[in-house]
C-alpha cells in the first residue's frame, strides 16, 4: 500500500508536468503568431489568430485556481489522455484543436478562469417521433423542446429516457459528449454558441469538459444552429 506522502508527491509532480506542457503550448502559440506576422501569411488576422489559438491538443488543463481532488484518481496524462474517451479520440482523429478541463463542480469552470457561464454547454438527448437527437444548450439555460422540434423539422420533441440516451450514445448521463457518440444522431446547437471564440461541452466523462471553437463543434457533429435556449 502506498503511503499518503508518496501519493501527494505524485500529484505535485503531475501538476508540474501539466504546467510545463501548458507553458510550452503558450510559447508555441506566441511564436507561431509572430511567425505569421513576419512571413506574410495570407490568412486574415482573425483567422490567423484562430489557427494558432488552441495548441494544447490532448493536454489536460486544470482551472487556474486550486481545487480539492476529492479522493478521485488523477486523470491520465500524455498519450493516455488522447484515447481517454471516444469524444476526445474523435477530436484528435479530426485534428480539431481543443483543451480539456477537469472540475469538481460545474461552477469551477467559471470561477476565476475567465470563462463565462454561458460559454459552458450541456448535451441533452431528446426523443423525436421516430428517432433520438442531440440538443446542445448553455448550462444556465433551459431547452425549448418546441424550438428543438422546429429546428429538426418534426412536430414535437420530448426528453429521452436516461437509459435510452446511454444506450444510443455510449456515455453515462452527466457525461454525454456531443462528440464520438456510439450512434450518429442529428444535432442542433443553440445559436448563442457562435457568439464565443470557444465553447465548453462534455468531454465524455463526468467532471471533464473540452473547449473547442464553436465552428468545430458544429462541423464535427454536422449540427444545425437554432435559437433553442430559453
Amino acid at each position: 500500500m502506498r503511503y499518503a506522502a508518496e501519493i501527494v508527491d505524485e500529484i505535485e509532480l503531475a501538476a508540474r508536468s501539466i504546467s510545463t506542457e501548458k507553458s510550452a503550448c503558450v510559447r508555441e502559440r506566441h511564436s507561431r503568431k509572430s511567425d505569421s506576422l513576419t512571413s506574410g501569411s495570407s490568412l486574415p488576422p482573425k483567422d490567423a489568430d484562430r489557427a494558432t489559438e488552441f495548441r494544447c491538443v490532448g493536454v489536460l488543463a486544470q482551472p487556474s485556481h486550486r481545487h480539492r481532488l476529492g479522493g478521485a484518481r488523477s486523470p491520465p496524462r500524455g498519450s493516455d489522455l488522447v484515447a481517454a474517451t471516444p469524444g476526445l479520440a474523435a477530436l484528435v482523429k479530426a485534428g480539431v484543436p481543443h483543451e480539456v478541463l477537469h472540475f469538481e463542480v460545474i461552477g469551477d469552470l467559471s470561477n476565476g478562469t475567465g470563462i463565462a457561464p454561458e460559454q459552458v454547454f450541456k448535451t441533452l438527448i431528446i426523443a423525436l417521433p421516430r428517432e433520438l437527437a442531440v440538443a446542445v444548450v448553455p448550462v444556465p439555460s433551459k431547452l425549448s423542446l418546441k424550438a428543438a422540434a422546429a429546428a429538426l423539422g418534426v412536430a414535437k420533441a420530448s426528453m429521452a429516457e436516461p437509459a435510452a440516451a446511454e444506450r444510443s450514445t455510449g456515455y453515462v448521463v452527466g457525461g454525454i459528449s456531443p462528440f464520438g457518440q456510439r450512434k450518429r444522431l442529428r444535432t442542433v446547437v443553440d445559436s448563442s454558441a457562435l457568439r464565443w471564440d470557444r465553447v465548453l461541452c462534455s468531454a465524455g466523462r463526468r467532471h471533464w469538459d473540452v473547449a473547442v471553437a464553436p465552428q468545430d463543434l458544429i462541423q464535427l457533429t454536422d449540427a444545425v444552429t437554432w435559437d433553442i435556449a430559453v
